[in-house]
């Protein structure tokens, strides 16, 4: 669509071509040149979709630049037009370092050609700086889609290498966890067919030594596995900020949880509810709310049970606040029964704006732990 715009130049040599004002071989000689002109300004435009080899570009932006000096020369004046297209094609194909110098003898050589026409005065003029301004815009252009690509190329290796510590995070942990209790399983279960049918009471011994082990380290790999299961507030965060945006909702989401809470740490239990919370309330903010701007806050709190992390998700719509004054749903009641295993609390209701889900949740070792 950038490159289209400037077709709108096109014009002055088209009509110049067809008005008859030369003759029969200028005409045709000129329409072929033309034709050559714009399939080289396409080639060097649309050169990735191709894949054309970067001496192939240099080249074809030497053709052009040739055909416009020539076609200026013998055509006149309307041609002058062709250099803001090598300018143009010059910021888009070649990088800053030779794409500005090459923009600024392009112009140049625009000006010495209209200085041999008479006519070319106000219409030179006009065309230096839409020579000038394209070239750079290109420059400019060509340098953002390269930082585009880098950029998602960066986070499609971040995001990948993230997986592959994953699962080698997996993997340790899976090796400690079971490899000394199979190794043990193992052992006492050779040990106990050793002492079978001789020895039946250290046998059963044996087999009762397996199964403690086996019941152990099954229990140890439903924690870890609930560990892999449970929700990170920063992880929440993340998926909320991209939740929101991708629904068309304006989102101010803060990128990490506040530091120095006082009164202690984020418990693992605490940040489990909070995730949950505020996954649960981005849900019904892109569901139900018909909200266009949403608020999250995380703000440590002073209270008479003691210091707690506050967790606001506020909005402007309308759908959601149906629920105030209406005993909560079961996504809430979930939330709500998730809190109180912990010692926080919820609260729903109607904002100045919209409405407004508070969460609570304890610092330090929860209730009932020393």
């Amino acid at each position: 669509m950038w490159v289209g715009i400037w077709l709108a130049f096109m014009g002055a040599p088209v009509s110049d071509t067809l008005e008859g004002q030369h003759t029969a071989w200028a005409t045709a000689l000129g329409a072929l040149g033309l034709l050559v002109f714009v399939a080289a300004y396409l080639i060097v435009i649309f050169r990735h979709t191709k894949r054309v080899a970067r001496h192939t570009v240099h080249a074809t932006l030497l053709l052009m630049f040739a055909t416009a000096v020539a076609l200026t020369l013998t055509m006149g004046t309307p041609w002058l037009v062709l250099f803001v297209y090598v300018s143009v094609a010059c910021g888009a194909a070649l990088p800053p370092s030779a794409g500005r110098p090459a923009i600024l003898v392009v112009t140049g050589a625009m000006f010495l050609a209209g200085l041999h026409r008479e006519d070319a005065g106000d219409f030179l003029t006009a065309l230096v700086i839409p020579a000038l301004v394209g070239g750079f815009a290109m420059s400019g252009v060509r340098q953002l889609v390269r930082t585009t690509v880098e950029l998602r190329e960066a986070r499609a290796t971040v995001a990948e290498l993230a997986a592959n510590e994953e699962r080698l995070r997996l993997a340790r942990d899976l090796h400690d966890l079971l490899g000394h209790s199979l190794s043990l399983i193992t052992l006492k279960s050779e040990l106990a067919g050793r002492m079978l049918p001789g020895q039946p009471d250290r046998a059963a011994e044996q087999v009762a030594d397996i199964e403690r082990v086996s019941r152990q380290a099954l229990m140890d790999v439903r924690e870890a596995v609930t560990g892999y299961r449970r929700p990170t507030l920063p992880g929440e965060l993340a998926g909320a900020r991209t939740a929101l945006a991708v629904a068309g909702i304006l989102a101010e989401v803060p990128a990490d949880v506040p530091d120095g809470l006082p009164g202690g740490e984020l418990t693992e239990e605490s940040e489990a509810a909070l995730a949950w919370s505020l996954r649960e309330a981005t849900t019904n903010v892109v569901r139900h709310s018909g909200a266009r701007r949403c608020v999250v806050a995380l703000t440590p709190r002073q209270t008479l049970e003691g210091p707690v992390l506050e967790l606001t998700v506020e909005d402007d719509g309308s759908g959601a606040s149906d629920t105030n004054g209406v005993p909560y749903g079961n996504g809430l009641t979930g939330l709500a029964e998730r809190l109180a295993t912990v010692g926080g609390t919820l609260e729903t209701g109607r904002s100045r704006s919209g409405f407004a889900l508070t969460v609570r949740a304890p610092l330090g070792a929860p209730a009932g732990r020393a």
